[in-house]
């Protein structure tokens, strides 16, 4: 019940964004920033996620961060995180200057949820070369929740962290920051990892999972979160419940992507050429599957029959550009 009541609220009080089938948007969570010390578990996967915010960059996406960027109930000073990630800030200050950085926050970074913290701490960026203070991410307000509405289809993509509800990073986070902060820390140094997260309890992930699979099936709208560090891309027709997956698994990160009106879940991983030679490879996992397929309000061969119309277009779309790079040449 709690956790229904908590995702009916967030979804009721979320900003409310339209997005076509010329929108390009990339989600993903829990990169778990940390102060670039041993227990930092983002340094694993930071060439990963660098390269991949390039790309988006490049791509001209939207990058939708569904919160837990930064790991702030372990390291409570951002500018320790800002320091040791500079690379990273420098991109995402990228996407925020073209309007393309959306922040949602999650039970990691819930200070974001202050007015004072955000100014003090996003706002402005000292750089320790000029010596000099200068704009970083003035203005941003970070969201709790998200609603992502087609303009022409009406069909909406909830959006956010997926904490809400569960009660040791709900309504009593303060309590776990303590033990993350003066515990659990320090046994991150030697691969120890909490027993009562999500991330690693299956019964409590599943739980969450089961929970708000209810909620999507009741209220009837596609949701996509982060928080369990598990990813998640329905089939043929399942509840449309997507997690982005996270930032830190060991060789690898997870994103969803959503362009052309088309969602799909990848891997960006290190790969070895037959040189030796490290090399990074982004894979498509799961989909490319048309919006529609996942709007539960309308009838099934309404749905099927949206989504066919969808990949016609799709591939006509791509039959003529490829044409016309070859007039070009």
């Amino acid at each position: 019940m709690f956790t229904e009541k908590r995702l009916t609220e967030a979804y009721n009080n979320a900003k409310e964004m339209f997005y076509d089938d010329y929108s390009r948007i990339v989600f993903m969570s829990d990169a778990h920033r940390g102060d670039g010390s041993v227990s930092d578990e983002f340094l694993r996967s930071r060439n990963l996620f660098v390269h991949a915010l390039k790309e988006y960059y490049e791509s001209e996406y939207t990058f939708v961060e569904v919160g837990d960027g930064e790991e702030l109930l372990e390291y409570s000073e951002f500018e320790h995180i800002k320091n040791a990630h500079t690379d990273v800030y420098g991109l995402i200050k990228k996407f925020y200057d073209k309007d393309r950085y959306i922040r949602i926050f999650g039970n990691h970074d819930i200070f974001l949820k202050k007015q004072k913290y955000v100014e003090k701490n996003y706002y402005i960026n000292y750089d320790e070369y000029s010596e000099e203070y200068f704009d970083f991410l003035k203005g941003i307000d970070p969201l709790e929740s998200l609603v992502l509405k087609h303009r022409q289809t009406s069909q909406e993509i909830f959006v956010l962290h997926g904490h809400q509800g569960d009660a040791p990073n709900d309504q009593f986070w303060f309590f776990t920051m303590l033990s993350l902060k003066y515990f659990w820390r320090f046994l991150h140094r030697f691969g120890i990892r909490n027993p009562a997260s999500p991330i690693k309890n299956v019964s409590k992930r599943h739980k969450i999972e089961r929970n708000y699979s209810k909620w999507i099936k009741k209220n009837r709208r596609m949701l996509i979160c982060g928080h369990t560090h598990r990813f998640k891309f329905p089939k043929n027709r399942a509840v449309p419940y997507f997690n982005t997956g996270c930032g830190i698994y060991p060789s690898s990160i997870t994103a969803l992507e959503l362009s052309e009106g088309m969602i799909r879940l990848v891997r960006w991983k290190e790969k070895v050429n037959d040189d030796g030679l490290l090399y990074i490879k982004r894979e498509t996992m799961r989909g490319p599957e048309p919006v529609e397929l996942f709007d539960i309000r309308k009838p099934k061969e309404v749905v099927e029959y949206l989504a066919k119309l969808k990949i016609q277009r799709t591939k006509k779309s791509r039959e003529e550009r490829a044409a016309f790079r070859e007039e070009k040449m």
